[in-house]
């Protein structure tokens, strides 16, 4: 994504905080991006750690803005778990190791500023919706598959939380009840399944020997009869899954992003005739790559953050 125009001086910080690292930007109103940065998360250090990494980070791109002429008027932060929007929590993070913490209200007291907190995956959904592949339609299922899987349901670009901030978790839909473990506790999940660790995971126990996601698409592509058969079981299960998304929500459009969606129509071509068999009475929806890559996050904490600011 390129600098966007110049005109409106006003700015949001905006960060996308991950396990590994976090996507940092300045963003204008209408979506372009001022300035971005990156920085690493460190979670081993611990959450205290990184809630002050987090503090730190956004108070220097808000004094670089208004360095740069620019006036910081929100900060939106996302993050990965179980995150309590309408609160300003993050309640729970296996990745990041955050329990219960007031981000909302810690970054607005650093900053001086309105924020905003919202889920990773949803607000990388609402991203989608209204700047990336689904911006053309009303109701969109943005579907993000890497180490897990989980989604967003947008309607009219606004994201779906649920009544305990859980909402999107396809992941977690039963697709093979006699199937792997899921890291949930339960058997046969999508994402024990059709995920990117899980591609990895099916590979190496049938092979013998390692290897990532990209690389078993890389030889099923290459005819491969091994990893020809873990990716189409992936795709077979994933289409499930979708499927019953799209019963659930009658979408126009599913956006897939993610780390797996980088296999492009290795993944989509096929994931589209699995899902075209499983309709019924059900309307197909239209199947796209994801188009704002590993930025969609940071962008879609932005406008999290201007839409509250909106409701004031």
């Amino acid at each position: 994504m390129t600098d966007g125009p110049p005109g409106d001086d006003r700015v949001v910080v905006a960060l996308d905080v991950g396990g590994t690292g976090m996507k940092c930007a300045l963003v204008r109103p209408d979506g372009s991006v001022l300035h971005a940065e990156r920085h690493p998360t460190d979670a081993g250090r611990g959450p205290d750690a990184v809630v002050e990494t987090v503090l730190a980070v956004a108070g220097g791109l808000a004094d670089r803005a208004r360095a740069a002429g620019s006036i910081p008027v929100a900060c939106g932060v996302a993050v990965p778990g179980v995150v309590d929007e309408a609160a300003g929590v993050a309640v729970w993070s296996a990745n990041v190791g955050f329990r219960n913490v007031p981000l909302r209200e810690l970054v607005g007291a650093r900053l001086g500023l309105p924020a905003a907190l919202g889920h990773d995956v949803r607000v990388g959904g609402i991203a989608e919706a209204r700047l990336g592949a689904g911006r053309a339609a009303r109701h969109v299922l943005f579907v993000a598959i890497g180490t897990g899987i989980a989604a967003a349901h947008v309607v009219a670009g606004s994201a779906a939380v649920g009544a305990h901030g859980a909402a999107g978790e396809i992941g977690h839909i039963l697709v093979r009840p006699d199937g792997p473990r899921c890291g949930c506790g339960r058997t046969g999940c999508l994402e024990a399944v059709s995920s990117a660790s899980a591609v990895a995971r099916r590979y190496a126990e049938l092979a013998g020997a390692t290897a990532s996601a990209a690389d078993v698409a890389g030889r099923a592509a290459a005819g491969e009869e091994l990893a020809g058969r873990v990716w189409r079981e992936a795709v077979e299960a994933l289409a499930d899954g979708l499927a019953t998304g799209q019963a659930l929500y009658d979408v126009d459009t599913m956006v897939i992003g993610g780390g797996l969606a980088r296999a492009g129509g290795q993944l989509l071509d096929p994931l589209r005739a699995a899902l075209h068999e499983r309709m019924t009475f059900h309307r197909e929806p239209r199947l796209v790559a994801a188009a704002l890559g590993d930025e969609a996050g940071c962008l879609g904490a932005a406008l999290l953050a201007l839409d509250s600011l909106e409701r004031r």
